[in-house]
């Protein structure tokens, strides 16, 4: 886990603008948050096991890899033997109980969302001082 952190962080170094930001982008941008953040999930560690578990395709392809980068114009939907679990279910019919990112798009009814752009730091609704962690990382 810390090597893979570190990782995240080695890249956000590399790109353009504000590392600690690129950092939290990446992260944002993994399949099993995505899969989280539409609603799909009650948990992250469920998005995770949904994910590799095979339930999950993007663009049409099944992905099994939980940190699988999706990105923009990347159609997210869930296979359809998975569409009858519990919880899917419930969102079909009730909807969402929390609100879907600003740069995603969710369609309950057919269980699909799609990445519409990339997520800024305001769309993260964590809180979270990153610059601790890239102060940590940077020695």
């Amino acid at each position: 886990m810390e090597s893979q952190f570190r990782k995240y962080y080695e890249k956000a170094a590399r790109e353009k603008g504000i590392t600690g930001e690129n950092m939290l982008r990446m992260l944002e941008e993994r399949l099993d948050n995505v899969v989280y953040r539409l609603g799909f999930c009650d948990s992250r560690p469920q998005a995770r096991q949904f994910v590799t578990h095979g339930h999950v395709r993007v663009n049409g392809k099944k992905v099994d890899i939980p940190s699988f980068e999706v990105s923009v114009g990347d159609v997210i939907t869930v296979k359809d033997r998975s569409k009858d679990i519990d919880r899917l279910k419930d969102l079909r019919e009730n909807g969402l109980g929390r609100p879907v990112p600003k740069w995603m798009e969710l369609d309950a009814a057919n269980l699909t969302g799609k990445v519409v752009a990339l997520p800024e730091r305001e769309d993260i609704d964590l809180s979270i001082e990153e610059h601790f962690i890239v102060e940590l990382y940077s020695r």
